[in-house]
């Protein structure tokens, strides 16, 4: 019955909706009303209980409010204020039970995005992605605004070419768990599209990144970093890097900072790049920090977060 139900009710919807080309259907029970950005916006949305309704003494509320005037019959329109829609659910009799319900949600037109997420770099965007491999496993973050922290993340749309992509939004809020299934030791001929709608009372915003996986695979820390005769430090890949090594190289930046600096510092003593899993220090300083992070050498891709050890005279904590 309850399928039955949906299905009538998203028949219902395309057959109301078919006209309005700046209202379409997100989801199920959920509506989307795209309007230009300015001051004066008003717009009348029509809206329908459902088919297994029409002859029934249908009444509506907003937001669990009653209407005033009184707004009854199966098939009605609301009008939609500047950012003022929300749920509408439907009701058999001005105090029957709950029938079904519609939410409506407002979207800009063309969307600025300037209000609910956080940019994290103009290069970036708002989303962040990263994996630490090529397995398929990727996981995305954003920042809510200070002024929009409780906005809620309504879908999460996640496909690859014809492939649709499985995610798992995490319990905050803030993030994404996403599996692509693919072969790692195949080329990548096309990109993610990842879509995230999110929404502050009736405001919805959606925003996408675009990437390659290649594009965010940045190396967990190096494994078993350690100073052996005083001056050759060694370390290893990462666990979770792929095999073979020799098919997925690595490149391994070395950097000397004084003591009492941190790895990111621009004053540093010795900067290098190298493939080898090893490397012997030469400087002639007995206090310095020895730092070493990896990149996928044949993407150029992301750093790892960097590996370091404190060294004072021959003696290195790491």
């Amino acid at each position: 019955m309850g399928v039955l139900l949906l299905m009538l009710l998203f028949s219902a919807l395309c057959g109301v909706y078919s006209d309005q080309g700046n209202i379409e259907i997100l989801m199920d029970n959920v509506l989307v009303l795209r309007v230009p950005h300015g001051d004066d916006r008003r717009e009348y949305v029509p809206l329908t209980c459902g088919g297994a309704y029409q002859n029934q003494p249908v009444f509506w509320k907003k937001n669990g409010m009653e209407l005033s005037p009184p707004l009854q019959g199966n098939h009605v329109k609301v009008l939609v204020e500047e950012m003022d829609a929300g749920n509408y659910t439907c009701h058999l009799g001005p105090h029957g039970e709950y029938l079904n319900h519609t939410v409506i949600l407002v979207q800009l037109d063309p969307d600025n995005r300037t209000v609910i997420l956080v940019e994290k770099s103009p290069a970036e965007g708002h989303i962040h992605c990263s994996t630490p491999n090529y397995k398929g496993a990727f996981h995305c973050t954003w920042k809510r605004t200070q002024y929009r922290s409780n906005a809620a993340v309504l879908l999460v749309k996640a496909e690859r070419h014809l492939e649709k992509i499985a995610c798992v939004l995490d319990a905050d809020g803030s993030g994404v768990h996403c599996q692509v299934l693919s072969c790692p030791y195949k080329e990548e001929q096309h990109r993610i599209y990842l879509t995230v709608y999110i929404h502050s009372y009736s405001r919805l915003e959606a925003y996408t990144k675009v990437f390659y996986l290649r594009d965010i695979v940045r190396p967990e820390e190096l494994s078993d970093l350690r100073l052996s005769d005083g001056k050759v430090f060694t370390w290893s890949y990462p666990d979770s890097w792929e095999t073979p090594r020799t098919y997925y190289g690595l490149q391994f930046q070395v950097k000397l900072v004084h003591h009492g600096h941190s790895c990111d510092s621009e004053e540093h003593i010795v900067h290098n790049i190298t493939e080898d899993t090893k490397y012997e220090v030469t400087v002639k300083h007995k206090k310095y920090v020895f730092c070493v992070r990896a990149q996928d050498k044949y993407t150029n891709g992301p750093w790892s977060h960097w590996n370091q050890c404190g060294v004072n005279k021959q003696h290195a904590v790491c």
